[in-house]
């Protein structure tokens, strides 16, 4: 069955196929203008996604540091408390002493622990007004995440509507291509799509359009633009690279200007051929 299926496709003319290929083309310019229709909103919901996350991460960064400071704050309050028993103890021990020596020696210590306790009331208060600007900081990353949040939820209930709406006519393009896809060449298809991929404006295939290239407007020679009209062959533009096919295949109805150029062409063929 397979090989019947590729003999039927290799048997198609290439007049077939480029209808083909010109009505997958209808069919996926009007899903990119429903991707279209949706704008940014789907990398819109992306990044607020990621902003959100990054918050949550930096809220959660911060609590933890706030965590580490108030456990060196209690630390430091304990060795404040450790230092003023020693203090006492040097003093008392200061009544006892037996000698200038002993007596300078508990004086030092008493400085020391007096300079320890010090330092640590210093640590302490740089720790206390650290404490309170994270806890600043936080209050605006959280008012931050509330207000992402809200875009998030706008942003995502504006695209399911978008999404909604056009879902079912979505769904039945994608069908439509599909059907017409398998009705095509693999290698020709393929070929399309690569040509539609590298293409500003997703055109894989266009039509003439005043004698130029409807994809990129340059100029097309008349003898291919004479060959494109006899649809023997599929031929690119050498510009741009896109499949080239006649207005009357496009469907498309020529302009008055192409009309009256049309005569004119036919005469100078004719003369030519009699010169022949």
């Amino acid at each position: 069955m397979a090989k019947e299926a590729k003999k039927d496709l290799s048997e198609i003319s290439v007049e077939e196929k480029l209808k083909s290929l010109y009505k997958l083309q209808t069919i996926l310019s009007e899903m990119d203008k429903i991707k279209t229709l949706r704008g940014e909103l789907p990398l819109e919901v992306r990044d607020l996604e990621d902003e959100i996350s990054g918050l949550n991460t930096r809220i959660e960064k911060i609590k933890a540091e706030i965590e580490e400071l108030k456990q060196n704050v209690a630390t430091r309050k304990i060795d404040i408390e450790t230092a003023k028993v020693s203090i006492e103890k040097y003093k008392a021990q200061q009544d006892n002493v037996r000698n200038n020596r002993e007596y300078d020696v508990l004086t030092k210590e008493i400085e020391f622990q007096s300079l320890e306790v010090e330092l640590n009331e210093k640590r302490i208060k740089e720790a206390n007004a650290s404490i309170k600007a994270k806890e600043e900081e936080i209050v605006k990353s959280q008012n931050a995440l509330e207000e992402t949040k809200k875009d998030l939820e706008d942003k995502k209930n504006e695209l399911e509507e978008i999404v909604a709406e056009t879902k079912q006519e979505e769904e039945k393009l994608r069908e439509n291509a599909k059907a017409i896809e398998s009705g095509i060449e693999p290698r020709l298809l393929q070929a399309f799509k690569r040509i539609r991929s590298n293409s500003r404006n997703g055109l894989g295939i266009t039509y003439v359009q005043r004698g130029a290239c409807g994809g990129c407007f340059n100029k097309i020679p008349a003898q291919r633009q004479l060959d494109i009209k006899m649809r023997k062959k599929i031929i690119v533009c050498e510009y741009c690279g896109r499949i080239m096919v006649d207005q009357e295949l496009a469907g498309v109805a020529p302009t008055d200007t192409e009309v009256k150029e049309a005569p004119k062409t036919t005469r100078r063929r004719a003369a030519s051929s009699q010169e022949d």
